[in-house]
């Protein structure tokens, strides 16, 4: 049986298999590889904190997310798969109120960065906020 997102071993757990499917997958891999290189464990690290900071209420957490992502060559699709493999990767290993909510704010944040990932393409001139 399949036990909740409770501790760092499972953030642990859920970043590592999510990011092992990014890397692996043709549309983005290459968006994520360009952009971080050689720097994967420190890019892990990170996401172990927010997500750490997010679903376990433990404040390890700190900086600004979207704007790394800002000028993403990124649209739509590319934010339907990261979703997909997202909540692929949550299902498979997680089942319980936290694994939903991980799945929520995922694809809440998806859908967030979309937007403004969006309006900076279509506003180039505009500062990154």
């Amino acid at each position: 049986m399949k036990k909740d997102i409770s501790t760092i071993d499972d953030i642990k757990l859920l970043v590592d298999a999510f990011y092992t499917r990014v890397q692996e997958n043709s549309l983005l891999s290459g968006v994520f590889n360009e952009r971080i290189l050689d720097r994967w464990p420190s890019h892990l690290e990170k996401m172990y904190r927010f997500w750490q900071t997010v679903l376990l209420d433990e404040h390890t957490y700190n900086g600004s997310p979207f704007t790394p992502h800002a000028r993403l060559p990124v649209n739509e699709t590319h934010f339907e798969k990261w979703k997909e493999l997202f909540y692929q990767t949550v299902d498979e290993n997680f089942a319980g109120d936290k694994a939903e909510e991980a799945k929520w704010r995922a694809g809440k944040m998806a859908e967030m960065f979309y937007h403004k990932i969006t309006y900076y393409q279509n506003n180039p001139d505009k500062i990154l906020l």
